[in-house]
């Protein structure tokens, strides 16, 4: 490591911005590398991060949209009563894809994208968890990237993704036409054993030590998911998952504040890691400029003396 030279008298700003800057250069190409190895925490979405089913949640825009008709929205509305009244097994997870797939057969992509991007912040900001929330800052204070893993649309989960401040989405993906629309089947499915699979490559892509890495769901039939990770935790979870909790004595979160994220403190938002790692180094930089200054004040006084 080389050091900043010595220097008489009291450093000024532009001493003081070159310093910083050689300072970050230093952590950016030396210290990086030989860091621990990388994070993660996995979330799942719905009942987990938002307090409702984040595909459902979109039934009335899809219908302003002209997508589905009211007849479609009462059984949306009713699926989601269901999903929140107690959770959903795998036979009703099946029967609630094949009926979505089926539902979106002729949508049109780009038009999916274009009505949840008008109405994203009016309907999932008020859904957010404010615990979830923290959580996610957290996890990104303590330099862990932070993943939603959710069985609903990419077109629905990415930008809910982009707005919780997620490094990145694993989703459910349907075969889009050469026309541009759904053609009604799946491409990929993000559920169940599926997920752990997704959890696995992202691991191994990225370096990921899932023996230190986190993960959060409400349901059962995301056991393979937090048997992936050395920390699972079930939050808000269903009866078959609190069973498997309490028997493997892992962690239970409840989460029941909703809030939207404009009305949380400012102060609470927490900055990347980019933006972390430039506030190390400008404060260690700003320490080892007044260490140097104050050495040489002292050698100054010393050759003073004599």
């Amino acid at each position: 490591m080389v050091y900043p030279k010595a220097f008489s008298g009291k450093p000024t700003r532009p001493t003081l911005r070159r310093m910083v800057g050689a300072y970050a250069r230093l952590v950016e190409n030396q210290s990086l590398p030989h860091s621990l190895p990388r994070t993660a925490a996995f979330f799942d979405l719905d009942k987990t991060v938002i307090a409702k089913s984040s595909t459902l949640t979109f039934s009335k825009s899809f219908y302003r949209g002209g997508l589905i008709n009211r007849r479609a929205v009462l059984r949306t509305a009713y699926i989601q009563f269901i999903f929140l009244a107690g959770g959903a097994d795998h036979d009703q997870m099946e029967r609630m894809r094949q009926y979505l797939s089926a539902l979106c057969k002729g949508w049109n992509q780009q038009q999916v994208r274009e009505i949840v991007a008008e109405t994203l912040h009016d309907l999932i900001d008020p859904i957010i968890y404010d615990e979830a929330a923290s959580l996610i800052e957290e996890h990104h204070t303590a330099g862990r990237d932070v993943v939603i893993v959710s069985t609903s649309g990419a077109e629905v989960v990415e930008p809910i993704g982009a707005m919780l401040g997620a490094d990145r989405v694993v989703a459910t993906r349907m075969v889009v036409g050469e026309d541009g629309c759904f053609t009604g089947e799946v491409e990929y499915y993000a559920y169940g054993p599926t997920k752990a699979e997704a959890v696995r490559q992202l691991a191994e892509s990225e370096g990921y030590d899932l023996a230190r890495c986190y993960a959060y769901s409400d349901s059962a039939t995301d056991l393979p998911m937090l048997e992936a990770v050395g920390h699972p935790h079930a939050v808000n979870p269903d009866r078959a998952l609190r069973k498997e909790a309490y028997a493997r004595d892992w962690p239970v979160l409840v989460f029941n504040r909703p809030v939207r994220l404009k009305q949380r403190v400012r102060g609470l938002s927490m900055p990347t890691r980019p933006a972390l790692v430039a506030a190390a180094a400008v404060g260690a930089a700003a320490a080892t400029a007044g260490l140097v200054w104050y050495a040489s004040r002292r050698r100054a006084a010393a050759a003073a003396a004599c």
